[in-house]
């Protein structure tokens, strides 16, 4: 059975730092070619924020968080993490991981097949 569950949220000052882990079961990360983070925020669309390639040579990032997280994956253990620095209100949000196959668009929620069921970070200013 293909599962994630994600873990490490919570609340934040601004400024401060957080580190998501995710873990897979089964063989996902023989199976599918790419580990997603998306978030959601309450009224906002649901958006990627950094994906890895699950053979862990190519990484991508959002304009948003560019230069302030890092994605990472460790296949021996099943994970995937997001280092979350310089944490703004703006980063508050559900934030979910997910394992898929995309052809086309990385960034694409639709190309993405299993999720996790969320945790929640809060940043207050």
């Amino acid at each position: 059975q293909v599962q994630l569950m994600e873990s490490g949220g919570g609340t934040v000052q601004a400024g401060g730092s957080l580190r998501l882990s995710c873990e897979a079961s089964g063989y996902i990360f023989a199976h599918y070619s790419c580990m997603m983070w998306f978030r959601h925020a309450p009224g906002k669309e649901r958006r990627g924020v950094a994906v890895i390639s699950t053979s862990g040579d190519r990484s991508y990032y959002s304009d948003s968080v560019k230069g302030r997280f890092t994605i990472s994956q460790d296949n021996e253990k099943n994970m995937l993490y997001l280092q979350m620095d310089s944490l703004t209100p703006a980063d508050t949000a559900m934030y979910f991981c997910a394992a898929g196959t995309p052809g086309g668009n990385w960034f694409d929620p639709d190309e993405y097949v299993h999720w996790g069921q969320g945790t929640q970070v809060t940043v207050s200013s």
